[in-house]
């Protein structure tokens, strides 16, 4: 049995996701935040050393990091699906959009928030990230220039990946001058898997991240 560790308004919400969308038997346990400090529960530390979610456990095995949860679900769970074959045309690609949104998308917004909640007061250093934060988005808004989803084969694993970190930039205030980018993330939160993640996943407020968002 598959089981996920899921964290309350975070990342995790990717893996429930992804389980809903491939229709796998999965069991869900679930963490909460602390609603002051928004850390993650001594509970999660229990599960792995570093206490992060997602968490899986399966085969004996625990797995943490987003990318590597999504292949291990997929080709081991689910026998391939939304995931590319190595043969594919577009398997390239498919790699390397499922890194882009941890590995670049997030690590700018990541500090974005971080400023915004100890007040700043370093204008050159947050000014490295935010050309790297809008020049990340862009790039997003030009993929999906004429493409429902990432890849023109179809919808993919790399969608739901995506998708979450979208979620994120949205309530950082960066989506409002990319139509292509809101467009496409309605489209995701209009799949049934989605719908089905957050009935058995929970609701999620990301607005607890908006902090200096006007």
């Amino acid at each position: 049995m598959l089981t996920v560790h899921h964290l309350n308004n975070s990342r995790s919400q990717r893996i429930v996701w992804l389980c809903e969308e491939l229709g796998i038997e999965y069991k869900l346990v679930k963490h909460q935040r602390n609603a002051e400090t928004q850390r993650a529960p001594e509970s999660l530390g229990k599960v792995h050393v570093l206490g992060k979610a997602p968490t899986i456990e399966h085969n004996g095995q625990i797995i943490i990091e987003s990318d590597a949860i999504i292949e291990y679900i997929c080709n081991v769970c689910a026998g391939g699906r939304l995931s590319r074959n190595p043969t594919a045309p577009d398997y390239g690609q498919y790699l390397q959009w499922l890194a882009y949104a941890e590995g670049t998308l997030f690590p700018g917004l990541a500090v974005d928030l971080v400023y915004a909640w100890t007040g700043g007061g370093n204008e050159t250093f947050m000014g490295f990230f935010e050309a790297e934060i809008v020049k990340n988005h862009q790039y997003v808004e030009d993929t999906l220039k004429g493409r429902d989803y990432l890849l023109t084969s179809g919808f993919s694993a790399a969608d739901i990946n995506l998708g979450w970190g979208l979620e994120f930039s949205e309530c950082r205030g960066r989506l409002k001058s990319l139509p292509n980018a809101r467009a496409y993330l309605a489209r995701l939160r209009a799949r049934d898997g989605y719908k089905r993640a957050i009935e058995r996943g929970g609701p999620q407020d990301l607005s607890v991240f908006s902090a200096g968002v006007t």
